[in-house]
């Protein structure tokens, strides 16, 4: 049976997925112009998506990602979900980073702003507190969830092909408030 806890954990997930798997994301929008006027054949429209790795940023230390648009542009409403994970001597440390975000821009270069939250489960078998400042509280086995945000310049070519990103990632919880920063490296396609 789950508890509270597991079900506020898997939620957001959950609701990611579905928002990623949408079948309206996949839908073909027709032009209701005349055919004497040019229109754009909106069938070869691609919605962006971008899989990339990040150091720091709202995966923490270092995480996977998958970023979509939610229609077929190449900008607009969004969102990313990831996976990072590191052990070192008997540490571990999982994130799960979910965000919402928007992109504003032209021609592959992008501001990009957002929000989510991190699922953070940090494992230390040697039981002495975590080195990083925003998890001095963590002792032994624990998880917590941290919100995040993003805003940064986004890199990512119309075709298709490399992208980068560079960010400004704040982290916070309800008694602290943390700047971060990150760096992207991927593809879109």
């Amino acid at each position: 049976m789950m508890n509270k806890k597991s079900l506020l954990t898997i939620t957001p997930l959950l609701f990611s997925f579905l928002l990623f798997a949408s079948p309206a994301s996949a839908q073909i929008v027709k032009s209701a112009k005349p055919d004497s006027v040019k229109k754009t054949d909106t069938a070869k429209i691609k919605r962006a998506q971008n899989v990339y790795v990040e150091l720091g940023g709202a995966g923490l230390f270092f995480s996977a990602n998958y970023d979509a648009r939610f229609s077929k542009r190449k900008d607009g409403f969004g969102g990313r979900i990831g996976f990072g994970f590191v052990s070192d001597n008997g540490d571990s440390f999982t994130s799960i980073p979910v965000q919402l975000n928007y992109l504003a821009g032209k021609h592959g270069k992008y501001f990009e702003v957002g929000a989510g939250a991190v699922y953070v489960y940090y494992k230390n078998d040697y039981n002495h507190t975590a080195d990083v400042i925003y998890f001095h509280a963590l002792h032994g086995g624990s998880s917590t969830v941290i919100g995040t945000m993003t805003f940064g310049y986004r890199y990512q070519p119309v075709e298709g092909g490399f992208s980068f990103r560079g960010t400004f990632n704040p982290l916070f919880n309800a008694s602290s408030f943390y700047p971060y920063g990150g760096i992207s490296f991927g593809y879109t396609f």
